[in-house]
């Protein structure tokens, strides 16, 4: 986890794919408005769960005790990004992080109380 002001050559990559929609001026300028926090999460369906606990990007269809439901007041303002496949979520850490910035590491006590039977 990091916080970081967005370079916009990282917000433009970050969002290749939206550069021609009508909003996306407002998007950059929006994210490069102020720091952002950039975190990896890791383990077993971690896209999948990441993205149940954020909710629906309208935060209007975003259920309450979801990040989004509670806290975000707008679609252009939904307050949180979750990749949305494994390729994706390899491609944006390695936009946001150096190879240096990331822990590789295993929860030695998790797995022991997992085979302890």
């Amino acid at each position: 986890m990091k916080m970081l002001q967005a370079p916009e050559r990282i917000l433009a990559e970050h969002y290749h794919d939206l550069q021609r929609k009508p909003f996306y001026p407002a998007l950059i300028s929006y994210m490069s408005s102020g720091p952002v926090v950039a975190m990896v999460w890791e383990g077993p369906n971690v896209v999948c769960t990441s993205r149940a606990m954020i909710g629906h990007t309208n935060s209007a269809k975003a259920a309450p005790g979801t990040i989004r439901g509670d806290f975000s007041t707008h679609v252009s303002r939904n307050v949180i990004h979750a990749s949305d496949s494994v390729e994706g979520a390899q491609r944006e850490i390695q936009l946001w992080f150096q190879s240096s910035e990331l822990v590789d590491w295993a929860d030695e006590g998790h797995l022991s109380s997992i085979y302890a039977a």
